[in-house]
């Protein structure tokens, strides 16, 4: 998104803290299902997107619509947002459907921190990146848009039933059968590190030749803390083919300090 966009997202969440404030857990998570029905709709059908974002047509006029299509369809907090999402200038339709993906998400995420499992949802989605991450062919099959969304539901039913929370489950069935899902690591990675930011952290994603002990995640928590100034949570995963050393994912940051890449590099300077 640009800055107008951005700016837009920005009042639409602005909105959303006033209408679920105190809100119950079961209350933000019905609102989150409402959100996610609506994005599906509107990333299936891009005329009424291009509609409710026309810049040329009066906010006013926009809002109406959005209550004119989806009045008697969805709960009156979930209608009052999509109003408000109509009534933001956005820089084109797509931002749009992110945007309500957003506040979709926000709202699940709320629903996690009034029952207390904000925790479990992060490392619930955590694991599930590593299983997608070490299984090719289910993350080709998420990832590919030519693949039906029922087709990848129905899968995503079978892998997460009973094994996760509803939480966990309504987040991973909406971002990974999405019309613009292109690679489901990423997306599963920054719904993690949404869940994380909420908490006021960032992650850290960390691979490791060998298991790091508890006393050496506690060293680089601290290390990465003072050197990103805010506190670092991390996800470890062991990957022998590194040989050795550590290499950090912080956002968009990576700090490559194995081995191999050493070797590497060794090996371009030999070679120059």
């Amino acid at each position: 998104m640009d800055a107008s966009s951005r700016e837009a997202l920005a009042q639409a969440r602005e909105r959303l803290a006033e209408r679920t404030q105190g809100a119950t857990g079961p209350a933000l998570l019905a609102l989150a299902d409402e959100l996610f029905a609506v994005a599906r709709v509107l990333d299936e059908q891009v005329t009424l997107r291009r509609a409710l974002s026309d810049p040329s047509v009066k906010p006013a006029d926009r809002a109406g619509l959005a209550r004119q299509v989806f009045g008697g369809k969805i709960a009156e907090p979930a209608l009052d947002l999509v109003e408000t999402v109509a009534r933001q200038r956005w820089s084109r339709p797509r931002d749009l459907v992110e945007a309500v993906m957003s506040l979709a998400t926000d709202a699940a995420l709320a629903a996690a921190a009034v029952q207390g499992e904000l925790d479990g949802v992060e490392d619930e989605l955590f694991r599930f990146g590593r299983i997608v991450a070490g299984d090719l062919q289910l993350s080709q099959i998420l990832g590919d848009r030519l693949v039906p969304a029922a087709g990848k539901a129905a899968l995503l039913d079978r892998l997460l039933s009973g094994r996760v929370s509803p939480i966990t489950a309504l987040l991973l069935r909406n971002h990974l059968t999405s019309g613009q899902v292109s690679t489901a690591e990423v997306v599963i990675e920054r719904l993690s590190e949404v869940a994380a930011s909420r908490r006021g952290r960032s992650v850290a994603r960390v691979t490791s030749a060998v298991p790091l002990t508890a006393v050496q995640q506690r060293r680089l928590t601290d290390v990465l803390g003072r050197l990103y100034g805010r506190a670092i949570e991390l996800q470890v995963t062991v990957d022998p083919e590194i040989l050795g050393g550590l290499l950090i994912r912080v956002g968009d940051e990576l700090i490559d300090g194995s081995i191999a890449h050493r070797l590497e590099a060794a090996g371009r300077r030999l070679a120059g």
